[in-house]
């Protein structure tokens, strides 16, 4: 048993939080210690998103989303003014994943990481925030 969460957590925060961390970076001028910090990691997490050492084929392929890229650049524009707080960031990442179930990103990654019966109808079920 595989529920769609468990891919949410396992690929789906991982491209966001490689995406967010990038930008604060690139974008803003953050160390990788201070990146670190704000998104709750290490630096060590972050210097593997960086150099692309963490995940595999399906992060890089959801890292492409370009609600994930917006939801992202958000997130990163908010952390580095201010403006977000680590409440703000999870509500933002919550409301992100249920805009990816409702567009059926999450099902199709579901469907393509472990055999499902073709009338599953799990993810469009599922209470969204």
């Amino acid at each position: 048993m595989r529920p769609p969460c468990e891919l949410v957590v396992r690929y789906v925060l991982p491209a966001f939080r490689s995406l967010v961390a990038r930008e604060l970076i690139e974008e803003y001028n953050f160390s990788q210690t201070a990146a670190a910090e704000k998104l709750g990691t290490t630096q060590a997490a972050i210097s593997y998103y960086l150099y692309s050492k963490r995940g595999d084929k399906r992060i890089k392929q959801l890292e492409s989303v370009s609600s994930i890229r917006s939801a992202a650049g958000e997130v990163a524009r908010g952390i580095a003014t201010d403006k977000f707080s680590v409440i703000d960031a999870m509500l933002k990442f919550c409301e992100l994943c249920g805009e990816l179930r409702k567009r059926e990103v999450i099902c199709n990654l579901h469907k393509d990481v472990i055999s499902l019966p073709e009338a599953c109808d799990v993810c469009p079920e599922m209470s969204v925030r």
